[in-house]
């Protein structure tokens, strides 16, 4: 009985601390998500690794360093009917250690003036200083 006991404890705390994490990554995303919505593309680049090594790949291929994604991101959404409002649809989050994890999901950009638009996106997380960052950003 006590070692069930034990067992049971021991799963209780791991799913706590799983639950933790992942309730964790899903705030940066509503906070990525509230920052894009309100026009404000520096705040939304606090959520990413600020670095040479910040790597996006998109369509156009791919960009290395954090100064670099921030100019891509404001020479491909210029103003606000172009940056549209963004929605997130987080379909997996998975931890790859205690300091990383992988985040697959959709993403939707209504626009009535320049039209819709969407896709995918993987993204790779890295804790670093206590706090998610984006390292890797993979969206088409």
């Amino acid at each position: 009985m006590k070692k069930l006991f034990l067992l049971f404890a021991l799963f209780t705390v791991c799913f706590n601390v799983f639950s933790q994490k992942k309730e964790d990554i899903l705030q940066v995303m509503a906070r990525q998500q509230n920052n894009w919505n309100a026009g404000d593309i520096e705040k939304f680049m606090e959520d990413y690794l600020k670095s040479d090594e910040l790597q996006f790949i998109g369509s156009k291929g791919i960009v290395k360093g954090w100064q670099a994604t921030k100019e891509r991101y404001l020479k491909s959404y210029p103003d606000r009917a172009t940056m549209g409002q963004l929605k997130f649809d987080i379909l997996e989050v998975d931890f790859h250690s205690k300091k990383t994890a992988w985040v697959l999901g959709k993403w939707y950009l209504t626009r009535p003036e320049k039209g819709d638009v969407g896709g995918y996106f993987t993204l790779i997380f890295k804790k670093v200083k206590g706090k998610w960052l984006i390292v890797s950003d993979h969206t088409s």
